[in-house]
């Protein structure tokens, strides 16, 4: 009805998955990771939960589309409503495993044949059961024995199970705590933060119209946070409902009185729609919810991820509603920015990294202002110089010290401060300000533009891009970096072979960059950082020196 009226090529807002529209947020991006660890390191079970709407079949979705067939044979059960034979038949019919035999024994003999061939020709078998908390104590017992499928030194068969919070409890019962405890590699999976959200809406628009649209106000936006709490089913029912009472009005604009009446009419439909216990999120409960939202990851980095959670859930409660103290921080802030000049805050920004890597400093004399001005600093001290844009919480997963471009208000132009590290939701910066090295991402977030910078050393001197047919010393070394990280197997011979290729791709996919198989600046700084061959800086974190 509206299509036009915005200019859509599609909706941009249903409650049906749509390919085009995958998004995946910080959030997904980390279950995604885990669920490809848990594979890639044949743990056996592996347990992704979630509530209701929050995203957990665009993350399966994601995963199957990146699990090659030449590697991968995967096979998706999402019936729950089966017999403990039952499930045995759709797996041996999703595998293609002909048996004549309808017994349970003669279907795991059947089965288990099939995963001894396939595991003798190299392959990987992936077993995913969506809607895993309807399923009765004896099929999970099933499950179980079927995990029983292995070698001496391997599993045969990686089976995910899926599932809504009520799986958590299930597992924890008496009978199933022999399933349970092989669970090696859990995530749950919660609601987006307010920049998530804020980019989850900007991603569909563009997809809708293959151009940038800002349609909703910054209030419609913090309004349809505090309705959803983060999840993106209940983000596209309002948000649709929203797109509708702005074209009956006939604005090119939502704002925020508009999502509150979309807002009213979802609740008085909300049983023709959705559960009544998703609608009754409120700001508060959201907030509650990615409290407890790093807790549940177990894998190598999942420190990390949670400290990165809670750092997420500090700039989510400062971003929506900032107290008053503040709002007075961010005057004082404001001040101290001021009294420098352009120049002078990209030098000390620049000089502060230039120190971290070991590099010389610019002088005062030469300081200028500017991005092309940062990337000539560092072309002038040996390093490289990448450039970014997003939220704080890519940057911290990023792991690298960095240049953040602030804008100030009233036409005084733009500052540079270094981010060094960050505790208990606050940032390190440099230079510190009155003394103060971290504040809160609520001030330097009502300046900062989104745009970052890392100067970064090339330490093995390899070459920015490299692809598939590539040869030489370079590539044995990214080889070696790769091996160190986890992601290759191959030979380490000087060519961008095709093992090579998987091998970076599944590497992208983990640390949720473009998945192209090319191995140029970004994917070569988190080779980097995740190879562990060479030395770089990273981000300080709470109670490092």
């Amino acid at each position: 009805m509206y299509n036009s009226f915005f200019g859509f090529k599609e909706k941009p807002f249903t409650i049906t998955p749509n390919p085009r529209f995958i998004f995946l947020s910080k959030n997904h991006k980390e279950a995604f990771a885990h669920l490809l660890y848990g594979i890639d390191s044949h743990a056996g079970f592996i347990e992704l939960t979630g509530e209701v709407g929050t995203g957990k079949t665009t993350v399966l979705r994601a995963l199957l589309a990146q699990l090659d067939s030449d590697t991968y044979r995967t096979a998706l059960i999402f019936n729950p409503s089966l017999s403990a034979i039952e499930l045995l038949q759709n797996i041996n019919h999703e595998y293609g495993i002909p048996c004549e035999e309808q017994k349970n024994s003669h279907l795991l003999h059947s089965l288990n044949h099939f995963l001894l061939q396939q595991n003798a020709e190299g392959r990987t078998i992936v077993l995913v059961i969506d809607e895993a908390q309807n399923l009765d104590p004896q099929v999970l017992e099933q499950i179980r024995l079927i995990s029983n499928l292995e070698t001496e030194k391997d599993k045969l068969i990686q089976i995910v199970l899926v599932g809504q919070p009520e799986l958590r409890e299930k597992l924890k019962k008496p009978e199933l705590r022999q399933l349970s405890q092989r669970i090696t590699v859990r995530y749950h999976l919660c609601p987006m933060d307010f920049n998530d959200t804020v980019e989850y809406i900007e991603h569909r628009l563009d997809v809708a119209t293959g151009q940038r649209l800002e349609l909703f106000s910054p209030g419609a936006l913090k309004r349809i946070f505090r309705f959803s709490g983060g999840l993106p089913r209940l983000i596209n029912v309002v948000s649709d409902r929203a797109l509708l009472i702005a074209y009956t009005k006939g604005s090119r604009e939502v704002s925020a009185r508009m999502v509150s009446a979309a807002m009213a009419d979802v609740r008085k439909q909300e049983s023709r729609f959705l559960p009544l216990r998703i609608l009754r999120y409120s700001a508060a409960a959201a907030v509650a919810l990615l409290a407890v939202c790093g807790l549940y990851g177990i894998f190598g980095g999942s420190i990390a991820t949670r400290e990165i959670s809670a750092f997420s859930r500090e700039t989510t409660r400062d971003k929506v509603d900032p107290p008053r103290s503040e709002k007075r921080s961010e005057m004082a802030l404001y001040t101290l920015l001021a009294g420098t000049t352009e120049e002078e805050s990209a030098a000390a920004a620049f000089n502060a990294i230039a120190r971290i890597w070991g590099v010389a400093p610019i002088s005062v004399d030469q300081a200028m202002a500017g991005p092309a001005d940062l990337e000539s600093y560092a072309a002038r001290s040996g390093l490289r110089f990448s450039r970014n844009s997003g939220n704080l919480g890519a940057l911290l997963r990023l792991d690298y010290p960095a240049i953040l471009e602030l804008s100030l208000p009233e036409g005084k132009g733009r500052r540079y401060v270094s981010l060094l590290g960050w505790e208990e939701g606050r940032l390190i910066v440099a230079p510190p300000f009155q003394g103060r090295s971290a504040v809160s991402s609520a001030e330097l977030e009502k300046f900062w533009t989104g745009r970052s910078y890392l100067p970064w050393k090339n330490v093995l001197n390899l070459p920015l891009v490299s692809r598939a047919g590539d040869s030489g010393e370079s590539i044995r070394n990214l080889k070696l970096l790769l091996t160190k990280a986890g992601f290759y197997r191959g030979s380490s011979t000087e060519l961008f072979d095709e093992a090579m290729l998987v091998s970076v791709k599944r590497f992208q996919a983990a640390q949720g960059i473009e998945v192209d198989g090319v191995v140029g600046g970004r994917t070569l700084l988190l080779l980097y950082r995740a190879g562990g061959t060479v030395e770089v800086p990273r981000l300080v974190q709470k109670g490092e020196s």
